[in-house]
């Protein structure tokens, strides 16, 4: 059995540890609460940016647009939505785990967005492009639009083939769903599920192609955009469950270093009584 002395200091270490759980549960808390007003005010844009390009495939007959079509992969391209710092469960390494299952080394080209995941993908020898440490920090429409033009770039010069978005999906503070999204070349299915079909033609001026031009890259700005929104809100969430848990292991861990404490302490007490008790003895 340990001694008093040491079961003191173990207990005293981990109720240090206890406040400061606590403190990071409070602030992630409240980051949470505005990280969520963030990520709905995101959403109304992309829905409607959604249902313009959802209309101009359905009413323009066959449209042909390098951005809609599909072609050889040779590469892909993954922009990898992490946080830079830990402490938040599984919330990093759920999102690494999902994009190295669907790739490999080779044809792998990552546009890292937080430090943990660029660490993990260079840990495993993944090629990192490009990383963006501060973007994640307080994510802004300026922000989608950088990432958004670097891999449209890479996509149109043939550097990478299909392009997709990894980020976590925020569902509730307790729930949290990483996904892996591809964004290029469009999926005109999802567009044909989701858009209301109209007898109805569209003309556009000059062209659709051309309007698809301009369009489709702020549909992808804007895909990013919410993923960035969405992945703040669930890395708090994480890191909220992961200090709750943290704490309330804590308090197990203090309980059961008491009781421990309290039964050294009585058997401290009857070792001091019974050598009294022979020492008396003794004497007579």
């Amino acid at each position: 059995m340990a001694s008093m002395r040491d079961i003191k200091l173990r207990r005293n270490s981990i109720q240090s540890t206890q406040k400061i759980t606590k403190a990071m549960k409070l602030v992630a808390t409240s980051k949470l609460q505005k990280a969520k007003v963030r990520a709905s005010e995101s959403r109304p844009f992309f829905e409607k940016m959604q249902e313009t390009i959802g209309s101009i495939l359905e009413r323009s007959n066959s449209v042909n647009h390098p951005f809609l079509t599909k072609r050889e992969v040779k590469n892909k391209g993954y922009i990898v939505i992490t946080s830079n710092k830990g402490l938040a469960g599984g919330y990093n390494s759920n999102i690494a785990k999902l994009v190295m299952k669907d790739c490999n080394k080779e044809n792998a080209k990552i546009v890292a967005v937080g430090r943990k995941g660029a660490e993990n993908f260079k840990r495993n020898g993944y090629e990192i492009i490009k990383q963006y440490n501060d973007v994640i920090e307080q994510p802004i429409y300026k922000d989608a639009v950088l990432l958004g033009e670097k891999l449209l770039t890479m996509y149109k010069e043939g550097i990478i083939d299909e392009v997709y978005v990894a980020y976590t999906s925020f569902i509730s503070a307790l729930t949290q769903e990483p996904k892996l999204l591809k964004i290029l070349p469009v999926n005109t299915e999802e567009f044909e599920k989701t858009g209301e079909k109209s007898s109805d033609m569209m003309t556009y001026e000059p062209s659709p192609e051309e309007v698809l031009e301009q369009v489709i890259p702020k549909y992808i700005n804007s895909i990013i955009f919410g993923a960035l929104r969405e992945s703040v809100a669930s890395e708090h969430g994480a890191r909220m469950t992961a200090m709750d848990s943290a704490t309330n292991n804590a308090d197990e861990m203090i309980e059961d270093l008491s009781l421990e404490y309290n039964r050294a302490r009585q058997a401290s007490i009857t070792q001091e009584l019974s050598e009294i008790v022979g020492g008396a003895e003794a004497i007579k």
